[in-house]
């Protein structure tokens, strides 16, 4: 029986570069398969109607080449088995064995990300993996192939979790991150799949708007003024940092926790904090209002170098890993956090005070004040903010200076 093969761009993987992998449906005795080509383009360069590139498209005939040479390929394949005069499967063609597709497992493919994304400083997203697999594991063996996941599979996993306790933003996490190892296995060609199980279950349903996390600018002041020794008999380091943290995020443009720890003494003088997000890699100025300096002068020693950590929660000779220093930072945030809750319910405050509150905290006493929320966006280092983002670029730090007077 022939054997045919049709080129298409793959829309349901359209990125935020509006890129995707060109792929091939490859159809053999009344059955078919998809394969990645591994080739990406940008969608503006493909032609749905004819299912090609672009006459038009950057790196046309290149582009063109690597589809043909792709192709070739497996052409390559079918006229050896036509020759031979040798009878094959679609999984004999494209090199996809059951012994292939159960070497490969859900759980050694989740290990082996985990091990990429920390050996590459990606901490976080590894993170999420490891908890990923560890919620899979509870719910099943996943000693099974990517195959077995089908729509089934998908909605009792997302039982399992709910029946667990788990809030709806955690289970979109955990499902966002088998989604996403999902495509990775099959673009790596590890198996094939007719139709993705995650066409029909959508992940983004689980997602949910939390809770606005913010307090009033009087609630600041009164942790500020707040008696710690009433709270905690015998008060410690942390319970005394906890409080100078948030206040210090509040009174600096809601840096956050992360910034904050790595501040160095280079990046201070006596007006500014410079930093460079974390998140975003944006570079900021903050101007340093009355009580940051005085937090920052708490901390600082005379006898320190440039690049020693101002905040005593990293040590630059101590935490020198980056595994180390993402340990260090979680450990050090729970204790904040955990006093943080603490003083808030000393002060009857009802919102859960976290690191994060002084941030979001200091974008809404500006946007009560009518800042610009433009302003308000740029402080932040929101880059990502796409319907601010075209007048980020033209506020001077002397705009954002004048801003913060709002929070006195």
């Amino acid at each position: 029986m022939s054997t045919s093969i049709s080129i298409y761009f793959r829309k349901e993987k359209i990125n935020k570069h509006n890129e995707s992998f060109i792929c091939a449906k490859i159809s053999h005795n009344n059955e078919s398969k998809r394969i990645s080509l591994g080739i990406k383009i940008n969608a503006n360069d493909w032609d749905f109607e004819y299912n090609k590139v672009k006459g038009n498209a950057p790196n046309r005939e290149y582009l063109q080449l690597l589809i043909d040479t792709e192709i070739q390929k497996i052409n390559k394949k079918i006229l050896n088995y036509q020759i031979q005069n040798q009878p094959f499967t679609l999984d004999d063609l494209l090199g996809i064995t059951e012994k292939k597709l159960k070497s490969e497992t859900i759980k050694s493919y989740f290990q082996k990300e985990v091990t990429t994304l920390k050996d590459s400083g990606k901490l976080s997203s590894a993170s999420k993996y490891k908890y990923c697999l560890s919620s899979l594991c509870k719910y099943r063996s996943m000693d099974i192939p990517f195959t077995d996941i089908n729509y089934k599979f998908l909605v009792e996993f997302e039982m399992f979790l709910r029946k667990a306790g788990l809030a709806d933003n955690s289970i979109a996490t955990k499902f966002s991150t088998l989604k996403a190892a999902f495509n990775s296995a099959l673009d790596k060609g590890l198996f094939t799949c007719e139709k993705s199980p995650f066409i029909n279950y959508q992940v983004g349903r689980l997602w949910t708007t939390t809770q606005k996390r913010a307090i009033h600018k009087e609630d600041i002041y009164m942790l500020k003024e707040l008696d710690i020794s009433n709270i905690f008999k015998y008060p410690s380091p942390y319970h005394k940092l906890a409080r100078d943290l948030f206040i210090f995020s509040y009174f600096t443009a809601g840096i956050n926790y992360k910034d904050i720890a790595t501040l160095k003494y280079n990046d201070i003088d006596n007006e500014h904090v410079y930093y460079s997000r974390n998140k975003t890699q944006k570079n900021l100025a903050i101007k340093l209002l009355p009580d940051a300096l005085t937090i920052l002068k708490k901390y600082m020693k005379q006898d320190a170098e440039g690049e020693d950590y101002i905040f005593p929660i990293l040590d630059r000779k101590i935490h020198i890993t980056r595994q180390q220093q993402y340990n260090r930072l979680q450990k050090v945030r729970s204790k904040i956090n955990k006093t943080l809750k603490i003083m808030g319910k000393e002060l009857k405050i009802n919102i859960k005070i976290t690191t994060y509150v002084a941030r979001h905290t200091f974008a809404t006493v500006l946007k009560r004040s009518g800042v610009d929320i433009g302003i308000i966006s740029e402080s932040l280092g929101h880059s990502e903010l796409k319907t601010t983002q075209i007048y980020l670029d033209s506020f001077e730090n002397s705009q954002i200076d004048d801003a913060m007077k709002n929070l006195l």
